[in-house]
């Protein structure tokens, strides 16, 4: 289109990305023998590869996708770029902290930085709102001028965001612990930890206060986990809370640039990132991980495989079901379930930012203070009110959006969905899905644009481009089985079990990624850097204090 419409106009949306990072893979491009096979190149995988890259290892990473990054990946389409998963990040704004030091790291100082506004979160219950304003002391503040009679409830939360950030480093440092010092390690973290450490996090924090609007506004960003407050575990909505204390930030050049600047750090040791590159099954000889057979029939060894698929895809689709019987993990898999599937609606319009007064804020908009009824309500009938949604504005956060795509601007918005709606299309080729498909996704995307309008109403006729994806976008792109986009659920039960680890019972085979900690992009980046620090025992020290403790 030559201009914006009255009406947005959705297109098929089928026209080949722009954005692809990594070299698409070929047998013969293969550069002889490996130290290390990483399947899948999310932050995870590429963070492991990186820091084994530092420590002399020749690694390569096999991604399926056609480019590289997994949800830390943008696309091109119609002339917008949007990421998939890089909404914003926290605690990067000063060098010092552990996810900035990983960060320059792994991208050897070249992943640059921008802050969002001071007032980076904006909570909207119903008609009600509240901000989320960088700074402790500012976010304190903010809280007391809405709830002065609660401030004993309030300065208690912020002391147990950093009682359970502290108690984190034990946490950690076990899942790297080799298996015989495991028990003994939990004993002592069990007495030192505080109680409310894996609670629910509503019931941690009804016993603070009982005022129900304030425990909604506090837990605003549950959709940064996928689990409502009543069974998340307050461990992870801590991390996240304490995570984003001193504001958000977004890459600049866009999330595509964090895999543009790991790769090289891959390659120094004659290691590669390569895309295209689906990996059929794990090659286990004689109980030992010794590679892994591509689709097209080529077996690619190694002594070290680290798997970056998820832990169902790992011992459900990669490893023997044989052997994976004879192991821990048949059980194992069976208390973890995967975490929510989402829709997200991908919008552009052609202007600036700054002409269409889009902002540097993330809004999060829920009909109500009750989550937990909010989102019963939806599971039942898919035409009540969506209980969350998530509206983000990517040109508007990166400062050179305007020269890489001059007078254009693009909008994210995320909602849920559970897997079973889109699940009878899911033997439908990408793409061809037929028309009641392209019909319910019609329905969902103006749904979404009306949400859009009510909070920044004159936007309304300025939408040039839509697309809609499903939870059967990201089974298609990313490789999860059910379109869950955290890996698995941040329950309280999910964090007592110690087989989530880097080190796996079958030797040679290591996991990565959020699933072995915790969600989000620093919480895979943690695990991919744990991963590495197991492989590289007394080799990896150096990296590990200069990370860790800084």
């Amino acid at each position: 289109m030559t201009e914006a419409v009255a009406t947005p106009q959705k297109k098929s949306g089928l026209t080949p990305s722009t954005i692809r990072i990594g070299k698409r893979y070929r047998a013969n491009r293969l550069n002889g023998d490996y130290d290390a096979i990483v399947i899948g190149s999310g932050i995870g995988g590429l963070t492991a590869a990186a820091s084994l890259a530092s420590m002399g290892y020749k690694v390569v990473v096999f991604e399926q996708h056609y480019t590289a990054g997994g949800f830390t990946h943008s696309y091109s389409r119609n002339g917008y770029e949007w990421d998939v998963g890089v909404h914003y990040i926290g605690d990067v704004g000063v060098k010092t902290t552990l996810a900035r030091r990983l960060f320059d790291f792994i991208s050897n100082n070249e992943l640059q930085w921008q802050a969002m506004d001071s007032t980076y979160d904006r909570i909207y219950l119903g008609e009600d709102s509240f901000d989320l304003v960088a700074g402790r002391n500012n976010f304190r503040d903010n809280l007391l001028k809405r709830f002065p009679e609660e401030k004993a409830a309030i300065d208690e939360y912020l002391f147990r965001l950093g009682r359970v950030a502290d108690a984190m480093q034990h946490f950690t440092v076990e899942r790297m612990l080799p298996s015989f010092m495991v028990k003994a390690s939990r004993l002592v973290r069990e007495r030192t930890m505080p109680d409310y450490f894996n609670r629910p996090t509503r019931q941690v924090l009804e016993e603070l206060t009982s005022n129900q609007k304030l425990i909604a506004f506090l837990t605003g960003q549950w959709g940064d986990n996928g689990m409502p407050p009543a069974q998340s575990s307050f461990l992870i909505h801590a991390l996240i809370a304490k995570h984003y204390l001193y504001g958000g930030y977004y890459p600049v050049g866009g999330a595509s640039r964090m895999a543009e600047t790991i790769i090289p750090q891959i390659q120094k040791n004659g290691g590669e990132v390569f895309t295209y590159a689906a990996v059929e099954r794990i090659l286990i000889e004689q109980g030992k991980a010794v590679g892994v057979r591509m689709k097209d029939g080529t077996d690619v060894h190694a002594p070290i495989v680290i798997s970056n698929a998820g832990v169902f895809n790992t011992f459900n689709r990669l490893v023997p079901s044989e052997l994976v019987d004879k192991t821990s993990y048949a059980r194992g898999l069976q208390k973890v379930k995967p975490s929510m599937a989402n829709l997200s609606l991908y919008i552009g319009l052609q202007d600036t930012s700054e002409n269409l007064k889009l902002p540097k804020t993330n809004l999060w908009i829920y009909p109500s203070e009750r989550y937990e009824q909010d989102i019963d309500k939806f599971m039942a009938d898919p035409e009540q009110d969506f209980p969350l949604v998530y509206i983000s504005f990517p040109s508007a956060k990166d400062p050179t959006f305007n020269e890489r795509y001059p007078n254009r601007s693009t909008i994210e918005i995320v909602a849920p969905c559970p897997w079973e709606w889109v699940q009878q299309w899911a033997d439908k080729p990408w793409g061809k899905r037929g028309d009641d498909y392209e019909a319910l996704k019609e329905r969902f995307a103006q749904r979404l644009l009306e949400k859009l309008y009510e909070k920044l109403p004159h936007l309304r006729g300025k939408i040039d481009y839509y697309e809609l994806a499903t939870p059967l976008s990201t089974q298609f792109f990313c490789w999860y089985e059910k379109g869950e986009i955290y890996g698995l659920d941040h329950d309280p039960q999910r964090f007592e079990q110690n087989w989530l680890r880097p080190k796996t019972e079958i030797e040679g085979l290591y996991l990565t990624g959020q699933d072995i900690m915790t969600c989000g992009v620093v919480g895979a980046m943690i695990g991919g850097l744990m991963t590495a620090v197991t492989i590289g025992g007394v080799k990896a020290l150096p990296l590990a204090k200069k990370i860790f403790v800084g």
